[in-house]
C-alpha cells in the first residue's frame, strides 16, 4: 500500500498571524507535523501544500516535498477540501497513483506517533471511507451550549429533543473532531465534497494530545504542555 502524508499550511491566518511558522518551544509549528510524518514507516512521501514562500522554504529544509497551492485555494474562504483535491491531482500527475491520504494539520503539534498509526490501522481494518480523530467534548449542545433565537433571546442549540434534559449525565455523549489525523483515500476525496459524504470511523485522542491551535490562547496552552513534557 502506498501512503502519503499531506500538510496544508497557508501563509495567512486571522486567528493567529503567521501561525504555521510561529515558534512553539523553539520550533516552527509546521515542524511538528513534518517530524511525526518522518517517524512513520507507513508513510512513503511527505507533501506540504502552501502558497507561501517562507513556509515552502522551511518545509523543504525539513525534508518535505512542496506542492505549490494556487492563490485562489489559499484564502480564508477557500474550503480545504478543494486544496486536498488539488494536492491529489498534483501528486498523481507527477508520480504514480497512491492508495492512502493522511492529513496531518499543523494545528495539532502534540499528537503522538501512535495516534497517527492508530488512525491508519483503524481505517484499514474497517469498511469506512475515512478515519478521524476525536476527543470528548467539554461542552454539550443538548445541555450547556446556547444560541440566539430570532427574537434575540438565548436558547439551547438543540432545544427540540423529545424529553427534557436537566443534567449532563442525561445528555447524549458528544465529541470534538480534533486535527490530530485524517485518514482516507484519494479516490474518495476526488469523488466527494466532504468527509461526511461517506462512512467515518474514529480513534479517541486524550485531551492533552488533542490541543487544536486556533488563537494565541491555544498556542500558549500548547507551549505550556510541550515545555512540561520536555521537563519530565
Amino acid at each position: 500500500m502506498i501512503s502519503h502524508a499531506f500538510i496544508f499550511a497557508r501563509g495567512g491566518s486571522k486567528g493567529l498571524p503567521r501561525k504555521n511558522l510561529k515558534l512553539l518551544a523553539g520550533k516552527p509549528l509546521i515542524q511538528y507535523s513534518i517530524e511525526i510524518a518522518r517517524q512513520l514507516d507507513e508513510i512513503d512521501r511527505i507533501f506540504v501544500s502552501t502558497e507561501d514562500e517562507e513556509i515552502a522554504e522551511v518545509s523543504t529544509s525539513l525534508g518535505a516535498e512542496l506542492i505549490l497551492r494556487p492563490k485562489e485555494l489559499s484564502t480564508d474562504e477557500s474550503p480545504e477540501w478543494l486544496a486536498w483535491q488539488h494536492a491529489i491531482e498534483w501528486v498523481e500527475s507527477r508520480y504514480d497513483k497512491f492508495d492512502e491520504f493522511i492529513s496531518l494539520p499543523t494545528t495539532s503539534p502534540l499528537r503522538s506517533k501512535s495516534d497517527v498509526q492508530k488512525a491508519i490501522k483503524q481505517r484499514r481494518k474497517t469498511t469506512a471511507d475515512s478515519c478521524v480523530s476525536i476527543s470528548t467534548s467539554s461542552k454539550n449542545p443538548y445541555f450547556n451550549m446556547v444560541k440566539y433565537d430570532q427574537e434575540g433571546y438565548l436558547e439551547l442549540v438543540s432545544n427540540h429533543q423529545e424529553l427534557p434534559i436537566f443534567c449532563r449525565q442525561q445528555a447524549p455523549e458528544v465529541f470534538d473532531i480534533t486535527t490530530v489525523a485524517y485518514v482516507t483515500t484519494p479516490s474518495f476525496i476526488v469523488k466527494n465534497n466532504s468527509l461526511f459524504d461517506g462512512c467515518i470511523t474514529s480513534i479517541s485522542v486524550p485531551k492533552e494530545r488533542a490541543v487544536d491551535i486556533d488563537d494565541i490562547y491555544d498556542f500558549m496552552f500548547a507551549e505550556t504542555l510541550v515545555k512540561g513534557s520536555q521537563a519530565c
